[in-house]
């Protein structure tokens, strides 16, 4: 038995990743195209084993996408593979519309043909788990409760767009083919291995190197904040025992401004590495204008998964914030390496890129 996870080696992928081979013994096959935010690094004590296989592919090349599957026969793909930074879709949107709709639905055409070809039993066992976002629902009120699976899509960027129209393909593949599908929607991931354009590794990188920490407008912005490894506990209990066809919203709950989320890092890093010069961190921040069509809050209610699958997030924001700036801190190098680009030319991600702040 098999699993295959594309875009294994960005942030949540790479987790995921890990987080399998050190609780499962089923092997694990791991596709990524290795885009800026693919980085091998992240899995560099699992490279070696066994149970461990690296695919380098797009999963909008439906031909070689074919030949993996056939090859390693997995029993159920996980769909981490996405463009999804918001600054970046605003930006430059067309690779938001490749990745996140052309190359959804060219997954699904590719793994709609392999999985009609399995034995019965296969052939009934089959899941696809595909992972989005919140912020397909839209934005919310100050006093509007949480978002249920049943809200009604109503994306604001070019990035929530792209993955509320994959949803849709998802959706609409099972409706139409049969094809068993779950789909998770999931709070503002966060935690180790995070590319360091994110509000948390970015604010930590800045402050270690005492430069400004950039908060949109007036940072009041309110998001619920999930630990990354909790996101990850609960994709295994959807794969496990989700209902095909059914939605699952998994959230940290968590809702913090981003301001507030801003302050709790200054103060763990006061506490942990203070500066020289005696000031706090906080003195670093500094507000910038805000980003066009800034949605005001985002937050899931995550009963339904719950109540039917048994799952809680084990951490709270306060004890897996101070988790993550402890990694960050630890783990220097690593950030050095992404930051500088050294990541795509060190022999593990051997392609041109760069790194924007």
């Amino acid at each position: 038995m098999t699993i295959l996870v594309t875009g294994g080696a960005g942030f949540i992928g790479s987790n995921f990743v890990l987080e399998w081979l050190q609780t499962e013994n089923e092997p694990i096959v791991n596709v990524d195209s290795l885009t800026y935010a693919g980085n091998l690094n992240n899995l560099e004590e699992v490279e070696d084993d066994t149970r461990y296989v690296f695919e380098m592919a797009d999963i909008g090349n439906s031909e070689r996408m074919r030949e993996i599957l056939d090859l390693h026969k997995p029993r159920a793909v996980i769909n981490f593979a996405a463009e999804s930074h918001v600054d970046r879709s605003i930006l430059e949107p067309e690779a938001f519309v490749q990745t996140n709709i052309v190359g959804t639905f060219r997954l699904l055409e590719v793994v709609r043909g392999f999985w009609s070809c399995l034995p019965v039993e296969e052939y009934q066992n089959f899941r696809l788990v595909h992972i989005s976002t919140d912020e397909v629902y839209g934005s919310l009120g100050a006093s509007e409760p949480p978002f249920v699976e049943t809200n009604v899509y109503a994306p604001n960027s070019p990035y929530s767009a792209s993955k509320a129209s994959s949803d849709h393909l998802v959706r609409a593949y099972h409706h139409t083919y049969g094809l068993p599908v779950l789909t998770t929607n999931c709070s503002n991931n966060y935690g180790p291995l995070q590319f360091p354009e994110k509000l948390i590794p970015l604010v930590i990188y800045n402050a270690l190197q005492e430069k400004p920490l950039p908060v949109y407008g007036n940072g009041l912005q309110i998001r619920d904040w999930l630990y990354v490894r909790d996101h990850c506990a609960a994709i295994k209990k959807v794969l496990a025992a989700g209902m095909a066809g059914e939605v699952y919203n998994v959230g940290g709950s968590s809702e913090k401004t981003n301001l507030d989320v801003v302050k709790k890092l200054c103060d763990l890093l006061d506490m942990k590495r203070p500066l020289q010069n005696g000031f706090s961190y906080r003195s670093l921040i500094t507000h910038v204008p805000d980003r066009l069509g800034h949605d005001s809050r985002y937050a899931v209610d995550a009963a339904k998964l719950q109540n039917t699958l048994a799952w809680n997030p084990v951490e709270t924001f306060e004890t897996g914030v101070e988790k993550t700036v402890d990694w960050y801190l630890a783990n220097g190098e690593w950030v050095k390496r992404v930051v500088s680009g050294d990541y795509k030319t060190n022999g593990c991600n051997n392609i041109p890129g760069s790194y924007r702040n």
